[in-house]
């Protein structure tokens, strides 16, 4: 019989009459048992009694000193309840069983790793608060297994969240970020949370104080929003909590499977379809609106009145570098190569640095622009920088690597090559090339498409002659397309009254008077 049982029966006993003494002889339990029961019909637990571990005793201290000094070592090379009681037993003698090691090992250890930190939750007003962070993923770019960063920032409010992918995390895409985001939102949150990222902060000092980059604070300043530091490390994770689970949930739900795409636009535009289809989204443990639970695009429609408003002109992101250009006609930024005009070999030149693209400058004119690589060590070259060179030199245009690229990238096109393998057969290799290269200088000139066609046409009819390419290609750009002739009867609605000058001749004859 259980003792909620015992005690249900002796207290309909003692209803009835029965006496103390009499409900203990008849139960066969302690006086104190039945004046327990007639006091509660909850039996009291029971209480554990406190042994002294007479073996183990001795050795306790022992044993906490371990388990102190493992909290310097790593993680995995730290003592187990195992290994304690393997020591005690062989190097001590101790006759103690394992079970009792594991008890007192674990209240130990119980006591000396650090209490986790408990989130209070929080409400955030509309438009009052938003949050910033990088997350890393993994991407098929063009055939190669690419490392990217996505610019996440997400509103607390309505917890709608923006999405952009870069090649790096560096200051530029940082700043870039900030443009692409407002634009998005259309406003401006009042505060924005960040970790400690380079390019907002250059050294934490004490507790929230930071010295801060000068970029970031040229970024708060255009378009007028407060920050807000966490600390730093996983102390400070849960300060911004809402855009780290952004990043995971966003990265589970549209970046798995491994996406593949053929450039980094082409991503973006995977990210940003995906933006879309969250709108439709309903995060769990929202308050109801309106008796319903609305979904994450209703929420922002309501929040995005709220924002502050968007400065015209978006940050400038790009930073100013001064090269030198080597023998190569190339200028190495941020570890990777680009081309420059041959002229400019040996010369210091400035180097706008933005996000996702380059400009080249000598003196206040734009040289050479270029998209930003995103790999260390490579060299992005254009053809017709080095054309000037390759008249002199026209046996290094074969294996040329500024070639390879054009052909890859589609501006060296089937046209060119048919032209330039009909030459070098009439003319030997070297006239062949150099006929070529005058054919791609004039696309410094003249409008691609007619140079291609001029080429096709060439190549159709025989003909090597460089001029008369260039000829056919500017007969071909200058084509117009005829005026619309416009029907009489459409202009109609312009028709106006001729002009009368009787008045004038009334004046002039006196008749008016």
């Amino acid at each position: 019989m259980s003792r909620v049982k015992l005690f249900e029966e002796i207290r309909r006993e003692r209803r009835e009459g029965a006496s103390i003494r009499g409900l203990a002889d008849t139960h066969g339990v302690h006086r104190r048992t039945v004046r327990q029961a007639i006091e509660d019909a909850v039996p009291p637990p029971r209480k554990t009694p406190q042994r002294d571990a007479r073996v183990l005793g001795p050795w306790k201290d022992t044993i906490r000193s371990w388990l102190t000094d493992d909290l310097k070592v790593p993680r995995k090379q730290r003592h187990t309840a195992r290994r304690v009681w393997e020591r005690l037993v062989a190097e001590h003698g101790v006759q103690v069983g394992e079970s009792t090691v594991r008890r007192y090992v674990a209240g130990v250890k119980a006591e000396l790793v650090k209490t986790p930190q408990v989130a209070v939750p929080q409400t955030h007003g509309l438009g009052e608060e938003a949050e910033v962070d990088f997350g890393e993923f993994y991407a098929w770019l063009d055939g190669t297994w690419t490392r990217l960063w996505m610019f996440v920032m997400r509103l607390s409010a309505s917890g709608k969240a923006f999405h952009h992918v870069f090649g790096n995390q560096c200051g530029e895409s940082f700043y870039e970020g900030h443009n692409l985001a407002f634009a998005y939102f259309g406003g401006v949150a009042k505060t924005i949370r960040y970790d400690n990222l380079k390019p907002a902060v250059i050294k934490v000092l004490l507790g929230r104080e930071r010295w801060e980059n000068p970029k970031f604070v040229a970024l708060r300043s255009h378009y007028g929003f407060d920050s807000f530091f966490c600390l730093p490390g996983l102390d400070g994770a849960h300060e911004k909590g809402g855009v780290e689970g952004e990043i995971g949930r966003f990265r589970r739900r549209h970046l798995v499977p491994v996406p593949r795409v053929a450039s980094l636009d082409e991503l973006n535009n995977h990210v940003a379809a995906a933006d879309v289809i969250d709108d439709a989204r309903v995060i769990s443990g929202r308050p109801p609106v309106d008796g319903r639970r609305i979904t994450l695009g209703e929420h922002f429609a309501l929040e995005q009145p709220l924002l502050q408003t968007l400065t015209v002109e978006p940050f400038d992101v790009a930073v100013d570098l001064v090269c030198r250009v080597d023998h190569k006609a190339r200028v190495c930024v941020r570890q990777a190569h680009y081309s420059v005009p041959v002229r400019l070999v040996g010369r210091k030149i400035r180097v706008h640095l933005g996000a996702s693209h380059l400009e080249i400058l000598d003196g206040s004119r734009i040289v050479a622009r270029h998209g930003r690589s995103l790999h260390k060590g490579v060299e992005t070259l254009t053809l017709d920088h080095y054309l000037e060179i390759l008249v002199r030199k026209p046996g290094a245009l074969v294996g040329a690597t500024a070639l390879v690229q054009a052909r890859g990238a589609g501006t060296f096109t089937e046209a060119h090559q048919r032209f330039w393998d009909v030459a070098r057969r009439r003319d030997g290799d070297q006239e062949g090339t150099r006929a070529l290269i005058e054919v791609l200088l004039a696309h410094r000139r003249l409008p691609t498409q007619s140079i291609v066609t001029a080429l096709e046409a060439a190549n159709h009819a025989g003909i090597v002659a460089p001029a008369a390419v260039i000829v056919e290609a500017r007969r071909h750009s200058d084509q117009k397309q005829p005026a619309e002739v416009i029907p009489i009867g459409a202009l109609a609605r312009y028709d106006r009254p001729a002009p009368s000058v009787e008045a004038y001749d009334k004046l002039l004859t006196g008749e008016s008077r």
